[in-house]
């Protein structure tokens, strides 16, 4: 049965999936769902996921929406490894993983911050959404960062292999690139991404690497 991955290639929340995925060797059709023309807001789209939003995943008969718990079905069906065994190591790499995806990115997603820019003169706007942006996401990696103060923390977030809270972080880690966040000053962070670099799937999911062509 075919996978099919509806997506948009700058969404942190399809970013993670697309590493899921990759980690998983699971080949994928990727329908783009061009957030900036409004085509999560069509009929097709709403049928598919009822928010409105990316990704929606259609595998093994079913089609899934919410990038986590997406990762937690791909990671149980397919033995990914992307959560430890042990409970109390789970909860602390979903915790960490909430960090970024329930606590950091919803509030940076586009359709938040132009609400939030309507309660602004016009002339502002454009400054104000780059700094909404950058306190955000340099609030949520600083509170990450303490949180990696841990001896359960390797070369990864958790021990020496990918989990569900690296998914998280890379993405975020290009949202802070792009808005020009700071995040020089954190140290495990960069130790982090630096290792994640190296490794294909990570590499295959980057935003560059799934970008429509034009």
């Amino acid at each position: 049965m075919n996978v099919v991955l509806y997506d948009y290639w700058r969404s942190t929340a399809s970013y993670r999936v697309r590493i899921a995925l990759s980690l998983a060797g699971i080949a994928y059709r990727s329908v783009p769902v061009d957030l900036l023309a409004g085509a999560q807001s069509t009929p097709e789209h709403i049928a598919r996921n009822p928010q409105g939003f990316v990704p929606v995943l259609e595998i093994d008969g079913l089609r899934l929406t919410q990038s986590l718990a997406i990762i937690e079905y791909l990671d149980e069906t397919r033995n990914v490894g992307l959560l430890p065994e042990h409970p109390a190591e789970r909860v602390r790499v979903r915790c960490l993983s909430q960090v970024l995806a329930a606590d950091t990115h919803p509030i940076c997603n586009p359709s938040v911050v132009r609400q939030a820019q309507l309660y602004v003169a016009q002339d502002a706007r454009d400054e104000m959404r780059i700094r909404w942006m950058q306190h955000f996401i340099r609030r949520g990696l600083a509170a990450f960062e303490a949180m990696l103060d841990s001896p359960a923390t390797g070369q990864f977030c958790h021990g020496d292999a990918p989990t569900i809270a690296d998914l998280c972080l890379i993405p975020q880690i290009y949202n802070a690139e792009r808005w020009g966040a700071d995040w020089s000053d954190l140290p495990r962070i960069r130790a982090i991404a630096a290792t994640a670099e190296e490794i294909e799937a990570f590499q295959a999911a980057r935003p560059e690497a799934v970008k429509p062509a034009t």
